[in-house]
């Protein structure tokens, strides 16, 4: 494992598109490249790569920046704006026109896919067969005179091998004459004029601009890779370690997308997943924690003993149930304050009257749901009918139409005193309305749950039941059983 050093300490950095919110493996390379930071005491940096001006959307670069921060990946500089630096694109390139390693490139599109139609008739791999590579000045002048527009093209040479040793897959070796051909560095201008430069290229020249030392990224990149290695030669700047990381797949072994449903950090937000949880799952899709060290830890715990010799090489299957535990797990370590803090706002959004409620009473409340939550939004779901007088379920309204279910209830309301009980009075009141009724316990106990909560099922009955009853609610729901 590389760590940096004292001369090259670890920078790494995360380069998001903001074409879109903020995806799951977006955030999980997040993860690693933070945890490889924070581990060697080094710097996580953000790029927001907005190259794509059809496409990028400042509300998207809000929706990565809230998402990290939601995580608790805090970055280390401001992030640097990829748009803003594009005179320094074109300065690489023209560097690499005057050092011919690229060229002028006057092909059209129908040229090309006259040639791609071709390849794929002789069944061959699409790829550019550099054709004006090497053009005469007069070919070149002859082609501006016809008005044709040039996109730049970097040399790749066919006859190449490029090697790297990744920190996750060790040594890879790539075939240059497995990259397609020439490498267009930026879209069609002028003749005399560079046109918007592309991603290969300025992912180079922004990456050695930050000293990055590490890029760490998605293995959906070793070939852009292999590409890039050329170019930071042939740039003559500092070449980092790289570490391709296995991608996310969906239950069916297949990279997981937007067909899957939920891929964005927003959307698991919204659903109830925890950020705490949610950091924790995505450090365990293709890293595996140390023995002993179990599956639920924190941010910090997994940062010190991160790095690449636990990263899978294999894809890293999405598991709900995981998930789903994990964040159980998360939301049963909160205290009631922690817990009531992150409820408050869904509460509040769902329109329950809170403010009628003392904070000692929300925290009641939340003691009493909080073993039996594994999302936040359950939080909601099961709070509803302590402040909101419940409708009965078919299944509820059942169990009160059982014989002497009601004369039990009644027996019960006889007996409930004007002052709040405890627990040993509730138990003692429900003995003396089960033998003043002549009903078994059984039965008085689920129709009393029935009558609070208008369900069969809820948190533990007796602790509901003095929640309700310290509030004066424990009354009006018996009396409307048979009202």
């Amino acid at each position: 494992m590389d760590s940096g050093s004292a001369a090259n300490p670890v920078r790494v950095r995360l380069a998001p598109s903001p074409t879109g919110t903020l995806h799951i493996g977006t955030a999980r390379t997040a993860v690693f490249n933070w945890l490889f930071a924070r581990r060697h005491g080094g710097k996580f940096l953000l790029r927001i790569e907005d190259t794509d001006k059809e496409r990028s959307n400042p509300a998207f670069t809000a929706n990565i920046l809230e998402g990290l921060q939601w995580l608790g990946l805090d970055w280390d500089a401001e992030p640097v704006i990829q748009s803003a630096r594009i005179a320094e694109h074109r300065s690489a390139i023209q560097q690499l026109l005057d050092s011919g390693h690229a060229y002028r490139c006057f092909a059209t599109e129908a040229e090309l896919t006259a040639m791609r139609e071709q390849q794929a008739a002789l069944k061959q791999a699409p790829r550019y067969d550099n054709r004006h590579r090497n053009l005469s000045l007069a070919q070149q002048q002859e082609y501006s005179a016809a008005g044709r527009q040039a996109t730049i093209r970097f040399c790749i040479d066919d006859q190449r091998s490029i090697t790297w040793s990744d920190l996750v897959r060790g040594e890879m070796r790539w075939a240059g004459a497995d990259l397609g051909g020439d490498m267009v560095i930026a879209r069609r201008a002028a003749a005399d004029q560079i046109g918007d430069p592309l991603y290969n290229l300025v992912v180079v020249v922004d990456d050695a601009a930050m000293a990055i030392s590490h890029v760490i990224r998605g293995e959906d990149h070793i070939a852009n890779t292999a590409k890039q290695l050329l170019l930071y030669e042939a740039l003559n700047l500092a070449i980092p370690k790289f570490a391709h990381t296995p991608l996310i797949l969906n239950q069916e072994g297949k990279k997981l997308s937007k067909r899957d449903g939920v891929t964005s950090v927003a959307d698991f937000q919204a659903m109830g997943y925890t950020a705490a949880a949610l950091a924790n799952y995505m450090t365990l899709l293709g890293w595996s924690a140390p023995e002993g060290m179990g599956e639920r830890f924190t941010l910090n715990q997994a940062a010190a003993v991160f790095d690449f010799d636990r990263v899978n090489k294999a894809g890293a299957r999405f598991d709900w149930d995981k998930l789903n535990w994990l964040n159980g797990q998360v939301l049963h370590e909160l205290g009631s304050e922690q817990l009531e803090q992150q409820l408050q706002p869904l509460w509040q959004a769902a329109n329950f009257a809170i403010e009628q409620k003392t904070l000692a009473w929300r925290l009641k409340l939340c003691n009493l749901l909080g073993p039996s939550l594994t999302l936040l939004a359950d939080g909601v779901e099961q709070a509803k009918p302590f402040f909101v007088q419940p409708e009965l379920t078919p299944e509820a309204l059942s169990q009160l139409q059982i014989p002497n279910a009601i004369s039990g209830l009644q027996a019960l309301l006889a007996l409930i005193p004007d002052h709040p009980i405890d627990s040993s009075s509730a138990q003692q009141l429900i003995n003396q309305a089960c033998e003043a009724a002549g009903i078994k316990k059984g039965l008085l106990m689920k129709s009393l749950r029935a009558a609070l909560l208008g369900r069969l099922q809820g948190p533990d009955l007796i602790e509901t039941w003095l929640l309700l009853n310290s509030s004066g609610d424990d009354r009006l729901r018996l009396q409307r059983c048979w009202l």
